[in-house]
């Protein structure tokens, strides 16, 4: 079982006298700031002048410097900008303002697991990780409650990094629901994992062929989308509630004995293994390495791929049944 720390295990006296500069106040950075500043630390922001999300950090009462500059400023460096992005980051701006005694630190372990980040060894590396995106993070947090997160060390030139990465965790509101121990590596390799298997590419390809199936067959495209994506929700808030076990209990005994009977017909053995062999390649850095090159070459593939999503028939049609309910605010692409 899992090494799970609590608010008892945590204290912010690691930080009092330290500055934590947040590089990137895109979705977990604006949440991880606010929390740390509410808490009453001192938090320094980074982010390119000129963006949304400058701007952002300025109404939220913050003054964003450049990378470089809050490298040299801060005792914790917590690095949130792309996967893509973080490792030249780290060598233009990180690095040469690194001093023995700092830290940098993750929410995501990619560019340490696979070597693209190299640190020197005496600054801490460790990660701490909210299960949850920004937004929950900050709302849980404004509430009095928190979003569990994961821990882990990488590097411990300190002998107090777990102490400091503790307080942090404690400082986002992650102490009071759970800070979870794990590894960079755990955290990397399963991440990817159900990214890649079940939570965007499974479920998205399982949609998209159960629509091509009903519209193939000569069914209306809009009664596709509503029993294919639209109603996925309904199953995906049963799930998140209790469990496979609440869905099936929630569902017709119809809806049930359907899932029973015929779900093991559509994920088969021959798809549990797929899936570990998309396992094999994100522990043996392969996936990496496609990914590491495909965005040095400007992600040519990554940029059609993604327009012929966008133009896939579920997506027209779904663009257009949005419009029909006003209940949901639309994020269209």
């Amino acid at each position: 079982m899992a090494k799970i720390y609590y608010e008892k295990d945590a204290d912010l006296k690691y930080l009092k006298d330290k500055t934590i500069g947040i590089i990137g106040y895109g979705s977990q950075g604006h949440a991880q700031a606010q929390n740390l500043r509410d808490s009453g630390l001192n938090v320094i922001v980074s982010e390119l002048e000129g963006t949304p999300n400058y701007s952002l950090a300025k109404s939220q009462g913050f003054n964003p410097l450049p990378a470089a500059q809050l490298s040299e400023q801060a005792d914790i460096i917590q690095i949130l900008v792309p996967d893509e992005y973080q490792a030249g980051v780290y060598n233009k701006e990180i690095k040469p303002n690194l001093k023995p005694g700092k830290a940098i630190m993750f929410s995501h372990g990619f560019n340490i697991n696979f070597g693209q980040i190299v640190p020197a060894k005496d600054i801490d590396v460790f990660m701490i990780a909210p299960k949850g995106p920004g937004h929950l993070v900050r709302s849980e947090y404004e509430k009095g409650a928190g979003v569990p997160c994961l821990i882990a060390i990488f590097q411990d030139a300190s002998g107090k990094a777990k102490d400091i990465a503790l307080a942090y965790g404690k400082g986002i509101g992650g102490a009071r629901a759970g800070i979870i121990e794990t590894t960079f590596k755990e955290e990397t390799e399963t991440d990817l994992f159900g990214e890649q298997v079940v939570l965007c590419g499974g479920v998205s390809e399982l949609v998209k062929k159960g629509f091509e199936v009903l519209f193939e067959a000569g069914y209306q495209p809009e009664i596709a989308y509503f029993e294919c994506l639209h109603e996925l929700k309904l199953i995906v808030d049963l799930f998140y509630q209790g469990g496979i076990s609440y869905m099936r209990y929630s569902v017709s005994n119809t809806a049930e004995y359907g899932d029973l009977t015929r779900g093991k017909r559509i994920i088969t053995d021959a798809t549990k293994k797929e899936m570990q062999k998309i396992l094999k390649e994100v522990q043996d850095g392969s996936f990496a390495r496609e990914w590491i090159q495909e965005c040095e070459n400007g992600k040519p593939n990554f940029k059609r791929m993604e327009e012929e999503g966008k133009n896939h028939p579920l997506e027209v049609v779904g663009r257009g049944l949005r419009k029909m309910m006003k209940w949901i605010t639309a994020k269209e692409v």
